[in-house]
Order: structure tokens, then C-alpha cells, then sequence
């Protein structure tokens, strides 16, 4: 069954512990979304926190998708610059298929739905993502039209003795 996409849904108390539950789930499943495993909800709110006041101060817009049972199944966060510069492309942050949609195409049909409201902005060109190498994504968001365009070796220490590169790609939308 396909997952039913939205751009900047009301933030209500099921959708916090959605995100929640899929942040613990996907991070205890080995994702790399900014922990390792194991990692609880407790751990993991603070990050949910600092999302959620970039989203109130109109720094962040969240894209979810939800399952057929209305249950939270993936996340991606879209986060403008505020650098003048800059502000042609945005970030995308904490890209997450929950574990048990994996493998479904889901992660392709979240990759759409971000690059399609990314197009609803105006003045947006491009968006950038940074990924941890060593678990073959920079294979997905290329598979997505994403371009690697920096990677900074061993940038991302999981574990003592296990560095991974710090890796950039970029999808042109014009």
C-alpha cells in the first residue's frame, strides 16, 4: 500500500510520538539519522525539539507520510537558509522510512514528495543533503538524481575506531 504524503501538517500530540517511535525505530535499526543504536525517545526528544522550533520560526517545513493505518511511517525535514546568500536551496534533514515500510519503494516515493514541495517555494533552486557514508545511501539519493558534489573523510565518528565520511549531494531543481 502506498503511503499518503503531507507537506507542513498540523503538529499535534500523535504526530510528536510518531515521529518519536519512527526516529527510535529507524536509529535502532542502524539508520543513520544522527544516533546509534540503542538509542530511547527520551534520548532523541531534544533533537525533536530544536525541529520542531526551527518549524514554529518558519526555519523548518516537515513533510510526513503516513500508512494505511494512519500511523507515521516517514519523515524528512526541509530546512530553509538563512544565510542572504543562500537562500536558493535548502537543507534536507533526518530522512526516515520506518523499518518495516523498507524495501517497498517508500524511501523513492518520500524523496518525491520532499522534491515536490520543494518546488512549491519560491525561489528555491536546488537542495542539499549531507549523508553518512559506509551504508551505500549516497547510492540511493543518486538512484533519486541527487549529485555527490563534497565528501569530507572520516568527518562522522559512530564509534572509537569507526570514522565514516561526511558526504554532500545536491538535487538542481531548475
Amino acid at each position: 500500500m502506498p503511503l499518503t504524503f503531507t507537506l507542513g501538517p498540523a503538529m499535534t500530540p500523535a504526530l510528536r510520538d510518531g515521529i518519536l517511535d519512527l526516529w527510535a525505530d529507524v536509529s535502532n535499526a542502524g539508520g543513520a539519522v544522527g544516533f546509534v543504536p540503542p538509542v530511547t525517545r527520551e534520548a532523541i526528544r531534544p533533537e525533536l525539539v530544536k525541529h520542531f522550533t526551527a518549524m514554529a520560526e518558519g526555519r523548518h517545513r516537515l513533510v510526513v507520510g503516513h500508512d494505511e493505518a494512519g500511523q507515521v511511517a516517514a519523515t524528512a525535514f526541509l530546512g530553509f537558509n538563512t544565510h542572504r546568500l543562500m537562500t536558493h536551496w535548502l537543507w534536507l534533514y533526518t530522512v526516515m522510512v520506518h523499518p518495516r515500510h523498507q524495501g517497498k519503494g517508500h524511501g523513492r516515493d518520500l524523496m518525491a514528495a520532499v522534491e515536490a514541495a520543494a518546488r512549491t517555494f519560491d525561489g528555491i533552486d536546488a537542495i542539499r543533503l549531507a549523508c553518512r557514508g559506509g551504508l551505500g545511501l549516497e547510492r540511493f539519493y543518486a538512484s533519486c538524481g541527487y549529485k555527490e558534489v563534497g565528501r569530507v573523510p572520516g568527518a562522522i565518528r559512530v564509534a572509537p575506531g569507526d570514522d565514516r565520511d561526511d558526504i554532500t549531494m545536491l538535487l538542481p531543481l531548475t
